[in-house]
Formats: C-alpha cells, structure tokens, sequence
C-alpha cells in the first residue's frame, strides 16, 4: 500500500462520524467562525461565522474578548472537553494562519478537534449544512484554511447566505452567468453583497439560523458529526 493510501485509510478510519473514535476525544475541541474584523463588517454577509461564534458565546455565558494565536477567543467546557470559540483577526483571506496557529499552539488533530463555521453563497439563505471535508469552493476564507493546514479533511459548518432565485425550492442559491444576465437572467450576488449590510428581513431569517448553528456546534461536540449531519442536513 502506498503512502498517499494509507494517510487516506487512516483519515478515513479517524473520520468515522459518531462512532466510539469520536467519543474517546478528551482533549481540546477548538470552533473557528470566519470573518473580518471591524464594526463596518458587523453585519455583513461574510460574517455569518462570527456572528455564530457570539451567538455560541452568549449561550454559554462568556465573552470572545481572549487574544491569542492571532485570533479573539472564550473557552467554556462541554461534554468534558474544553472548548475554545475563535474569532481570527487576520481577515478572511488569511483565516488560515489563524486557523493554524491556534492549532499548533493547543496540540489538536484538525480532522478530529476542529470545527470551521462560514458563510456560503451557494447556499439559500436561512440553510446550514455540516460536512467533514470538501474543497474550498471559492470561498475565500476556507482555502486560506485548507492551504495553511495542508488538507481538506477538516469539519465545516457553512451557514446559507445566498439569495435563492424564484421557483427554487432546493436549498441551493442559483448562479447565473453573466450571459444569462444579459439575456434576462438573475446576477449571482458576490463580493459588494457579502461585504454590505443585510437587509433588516435578511437578519431576522439569520438571527434563527444562528440558534440552530448553537445547537448544532453542541451536538456535534456532545456526540459527533455523523449525528448532527443526520439531524441538521436535511432540507426543510
């Protein structure tokens, strides 16, 4: 067996969402929002990872106010673990120094003890979808997190951000070429909307989203990501 083959057979025997492998961590258990700091990003669409980890904080009674590793953190205990909330000051771009530095600094494995929240535009707003390795898919943050820990295997929750178009009831936010847009299609939101404001209606379809991702951060902690993909991946 090959080198590549076995690093992946072990990543895969590791993974094994729910199972007894995933009980056993004692340790650490670190969760990173994405975002960029400053008030002038509070409520944009590219913070949806931060808010969450306020949102997680405010639950559980501590502030994200801690610097270290390049990053603003709280630390609370469930499950008998320490968990570390992580909101890195790099911006979104070089989220991953952050991502990796705190890392390095508690002795974590990225497969098993982390867990990255962030926005996602192909998703309709008012949807999350956990998944335990994937590519960046244009995400900017999340490929400076793969190039800095050197792998794709590592926990995401992506929180919806994206402006479904009409008639689509899948979860999915629809891209539309610019072709399309000149031929009287709809233009995919980008940068200039997940850097502005979100609309008051936006934020209240949000501010639910941001209960589910709690609980959903708590379940995958309390018993894996298998059993919180279960409950929290299927389409309303």
């Amino acid at each position: 067996m090959s080198d590549a083959s076995e690093s992946r057979q072990s990543g895969e025997e590791r993974s094994l969402a729910g199972k007894p492998e995933t009980d056993k961590r004692t340790g650490p258990f670190l969760v990173v929002g994405l975002g960029n700091p400053g008030p002038e990003y509070f409520w944009t669409p590219h913070n949806a990872g931060f808010m969450a980890i306020d949102r997680i904080a405010e639950q559980e009674g501590v502030v994200v106010q801690n610097r270290r590793s390049k990053a603003t953190t709280a630390t609370f205990r469930l499950a008998g673990r320490q968990v570390i909330l992580a909101k890195p000051e790099t911006f979104m771009n070089l989220s991953g120094l952050a991502v990796a530095a705190l890392v390095r600094e508690l002795d974590l494995d990225p497969l098993l003890d982390l867990l990255v929240i962030y926005d996602e535009l192909d998703l309709a707003l008012g949807t999350i979808k956990i998944r335990e390795r994937g590519s960046p898919a244009g995400h900017n943050g999340a490929r400076s997190v793969t190039s800095a820990l050197g792998m794709q295997d590592w926990l995401r929750l992506r929180i919806g951000v994206g402006l479904a178009s009409e008639g689509n009831s899948t979860g999915q936010a629809s891209g539309v070429s610019p072709e399309a847009v000149a031929a009287g299609g709809r233009r995919r939101p980008g940068r200039d909307y997940l850097l502005s404001p979100m609309r008051k209606s936006d934020l209240a379809v949000l501010d639910e989203v941001l209960d589910r991702v709690a609980t959903a951060t708590r379940r995958i902690i309390q018993e894996g990501p298998g059993p919180a993909m279960n409950e929290f991946n299927r389409r309303d």
